[in-house]
């Protein structure tokens, strides 16, 4: 039986409904990290950190598809609740052909600027070679993956949220095995793996392109339909605090990466990466839950259903909590076998990259609630609240830590940087939480 975005959610409820979700963007996850695994053990170390210093930069051009999607999904998620469902699908066709053309223009811009950026990093000789390969093969598939970002929360709109999960399941297996081909067996290297990637994430974006397009889907049901700036506008601007999460994301990592190749070098970088793939997998499961409660959120807010929504509030800061406290136990007890499942061929790395994982792990006491935090408000709406409560977290006090603890405390201050800026940032989530209570009426 599907549940309902009108439908009244307890623990259980909500629980089933976001699984989906949460699974789906652990998944996704799983594609740098088993690019990682196969890279590392089968190409070799300065193959593995140039993955790992050019895919922060790939991920600027993907979180465009996020920001259509959770943006986009918040309005069509609110006018569906408010019983516009032409106007809703009119805003889901126009938000999908956004995508489209925007990763066009995107893959050539990533093309041309691949080797000027990789320079720009700091990669030369044969990294810089490695970095430009990797990223000229996964900029080819951009389109598809920006479209699998926009499903990802479509799905969850259309009331699907087991579609989106068992797509991408069937994408995450595509680039397993195909890894398992392309670099184990055929040894084609860090081309091999770009091109797994890319496969699978053609997977992902192909297959619910087709299933829109068939109109099997009762709720949402793709047409060509002309632009409307105004909501693309707003769309942009509501989805915008994903987007800046996902770039600074990205530019963060761009930072940690000149700083530990300054305290650390080379060794440094691949550390870095094999506790980002973790932090890839544990970020995820709080991301998936934030888009999957999000187009519940906007429909009962839409609806006025006041009640059903500080239910949603309050239990979700309850899951939110418990999660990141979960999480932050599990790493300490997968911190050694993980890292040598990636870097176990080298004691020196394998124990500072121990080491920095032990340390990093703090911050997902506080990460879950924070990212649950910039969801909540761009499913009500206000991408203003939410973008700054991003900008803050992931920008100012990231990008502050890392000038600052390296040059305190070296290379221990660079593991610091996580919980440092998910303390302060979980403080700004609470003073919105206080500020904005009585605008959207989701505290009693």
């Amino acid at each position: 039986m599907n549940i309902q975005l009108s439908d009244h959610f307890d623990y259980p409820r909500l629980l089933r409904f976001v699984f989906p979700s949460v699974v789906m963007m652990v998944f996704t996850s799983i594609y740098s990290v088993v690019d990682g695994f196969f890279v590392s053990n089968y190409a070799g170390k300065t193959p593995y950190a140039a993955l790992n210093l050019i895919f922060p930069v790939l991920g600027i051009y993907g979180a465009v598809g996020f920001m259509i999607g959770t943006g986009g999904s918040a309005i069509v998620g609110r006018l569906l609740g408010e019983q516009r469902p032409e106007q809703a699908n009119r805003c889901f066709s126009m938000m999908v052909e956004a995508a489209v053309v925007s990763g066009a223009v995107l893959t050539l811009a990533a093309i041309l600027l691949m080797r000027p950026v990789s320079v720009f990093l700091k990669a030369e000789g044969e990294m810089l070679e490695y970095c430009v390969l990797y990223g000229d093969i996964l900029s080819l598939a951009l389109v598809p993956f920006m479209l699998q970002n926009v499903f990802q929360s479509f799905l969850v709109t259309a009331e699907r949220p087991k579609m989106g999960l068992w797509v991408t399941v069937a994408a995450g297996v595509t680039n397993i095995a195909l890894d398992l081909l392309f670099v184990a067996v055929f040894r084609w290297g860090l081309a091999g793996a770009a091109a797994a990637t890319a496969l699978s994430q053609t997977v992902g974006g192909v297959v619910p392109l087709l299933y829109f397009l068939s109109g099997k889907n009762e709720i949402l049901h793709l047409s060509w339909v002309r632009p409307d700036w105004k909501v693309l506008w707003d769309t942009c601007t509501n989805g915008f605090s994903e987007v800046m999460s996902n770039i600074s994301s990205a530019v963060v990592g761009i930072l940690y990466n000149f700083q530990l190749i300054r305290l650390a070098g080379e060794d440094g970088v691949a550390a870095f990466g094999t506790i980002m793939y973790v932090n890839f997998f544990f970020l995820a499961i709080s991301l998936g839950y934030s888009i999957g409660s999000s187009p519940i959120i906007s429909y009962h807010y839409g609806a006025e259903n006041y009640r059903e929504l500080q239910g949603l509030f309050k239990k979700s800061l309850i899951l939110n909590g418990i999660i990141g406290a979960a999480m932050t136990a599990a790493s300490v007890l997968v911190a050694r076998p993980l890292t040598g499942i990636f870097v176990g061929y080298d004691p020196v790395l394998f124990e500072m990259t121990v080491r920095g994982f032990l340390i990093y792990s703090l911050r997902y006491i506080f990460s879950g609630i924070v990212i649950f935090a910039s969801g909540f408000f761009t499913a009500l709406g206000d991408g203003l609240t939410s973008a700054v409560i991003s900008f803050l977290r992931a920008i100012i006090f990231q990008v502050a830590m890392i000038l600052i603890l390296p040059e305190l405390l070296g290379l221990d201050g660079i593991w610091l940087v996580g919980i440092t800026a998910e303390t302060l940032a979980v403080l700004v989530a609470c003073f919105f939480f206080g500020a904005k209570r009585d605008q959207f009426h989701y505290i009693p």
